[in-house]
């Protein structure tokens, strides 16, 4: 089978240009951190998943930022983020999107948290397998958890302005 039996031309496109912005939002504000590098690509990846189709958005999140990983230079860290952020956009898509008003942005409010400590732990953990220190992996952590807070707080603030231009989603 090929892909058109799975996407249309325009969630392909979607899809893929979802991905480049992914990549380029984790790519380019290289900040580093201890055993990687912070960035803003979670906030792209947290509003995704609060607005796009879940197909999308889970393809976006995982692609575009183990491409980041792949083309900066941090090979050894593709399939764990493949993981990563697959799950941390499945997270904010099942939580984030349920309710309205007041409860609603509750929910979204946990969600992106709850994205970001799975983020940050799974990437400690992962740390700590790959370069076997414990250590090391924890010095990543006060990163890993100001970058998780800092795009949750970015995507958050600019919820409101998306939801006026994108009312479908």
């Amino acid at each position: 089978m090929t892909v058109q039996h799975y996407f249309t031309t325009r969630e392909l496109v979607f899809t893929a240009l979802m991905t480049a912005l992914v990549f380029a939002a984790t790519y380019l504000p290289h900040i580093p951190i201890p055993l990687g590098y912070a960035h803003l690509g979670d906030a792209v990846i947290f509003l995704l998943a609060l607005f796009a189709p879940r197909r999308a958005a889970l393809l976006a999140a995982c692609i575009g930022s183990a491409l980041a990983d792949l083309l900066g230079g941090f090979v050894l860290w593709v399939l764990p983020t493949l993981i990563i952020k697959f799950v941390m956009a499945a997270l904010v898509y099942r939580i984030g999107r349920m309710g309205s008003g007041t409860a609603g942005r509750t929910r979204i409010i946990a969600a992106l948290l709850l994205a970001s400590l799975w983020m940050a732990a799974a990437y400690t953990l992962a740390g700590a397998v790959l370069y076997d220190s414990v250590a090391a992996a924890l010095a990543s952590s006060p990163g890993l958890l100001a970058e998780g807070l800092a795009n949750s707080l970015i995507a958050f603030l600019l919820l409101p302005a998306l939801r006026e231009r994108f009312p479908r989603f």
